[in-house]
């Protein structure tokens, strides 16, 4: 479980390929001994885990192994060496939940259809696929590779949010340009009250 709130970012150091299986290597900067084999880490928006760590230099590295489902789902299938990544470290109890509840588990990809800077900020207007654009509200909770970000207008499948000076320094989002695809996990509590209208829906119609 996470909270959308990234605390680093790293950079792929290698992609290895076993069959259907890919290996990535990322450096970051968290210390090397807190990262565990086993543990769960947020890369750009899906949770995978970590399966080798070492230290290089003053910073650490970790290895994840990134199966078939991740790759048809995610913009993972298209890391390369040197490709900067946004990490979030998994929520432990007593943590602060700043963000929203982000389950790691992305829903699809989406694009960026445009930027507008403005005032050290910049407004990204998103292209939700089709399936997943009736999960978007206004002032809605989103995540975004990995990024929680509040929805700040929907017009029919593209949605709007702003990103704040800081967010983009710590990010990767200071760097994104229009066209390029992205991570989108939406709401859990949007997919969860979906859900149960439909169920409500399905009951009146067989009543």
């Amino acid at each position: 479980m996470f909270t959308g709130l990234i605390s680093d970012v790293g950079q792929i150091a290698r992609i290895e390929t076993h069959g259907a299986l890919r290996r990535a290597r990322i450096v970051c900067s968290y210390p090397f001994h807190t990262i565990a084999i086993g543990a769960s880490i947020a890369c750009g928006g899906p949770c995978l885990t970590v399966v080798e760590a070492g230290a290089l230099g003053g910073d650490a590295w970790f290895e994840v192994d990134v199966a078939a489902e991740t790759l048809a789902r995610t913009t993972a299938s298209a890391w390369t060496s040197g490709d900067k990544i946004n990490l979030e470290r998994s929520l432990k109890i007593g943590d602060e939940l700043g963000g929203h509840i982000v389950t790691g588990h992305v829903d699809g990809i989406a694009e960026i259809v445009s930027i507008d800077d403005f005032d050290g900020m910049k407004r990204f207007a998103i292209r939700a696929p089709r399936p997943l654009s009736r999960f978007v509200a206004e002032k809605g909770s989103i995540a975004l590779d990995g990024t929680s970000l509040t929805v700040n207008g929907v017009e029919d499948d593209v949605f709007s949010v702003l990103l704040i000076p800081h967010t983009l320094k710590v990010t990767t989002w200071g760097d994104r340009r229009a066209g390029e695809a992205v991570n989108l996990e939406v709401d859990l509590m949007a997919r969860y009250a979906a859900r149960l209208t439909e169920a409500a829906k399905e009951e009146t119609a067989q009543a």
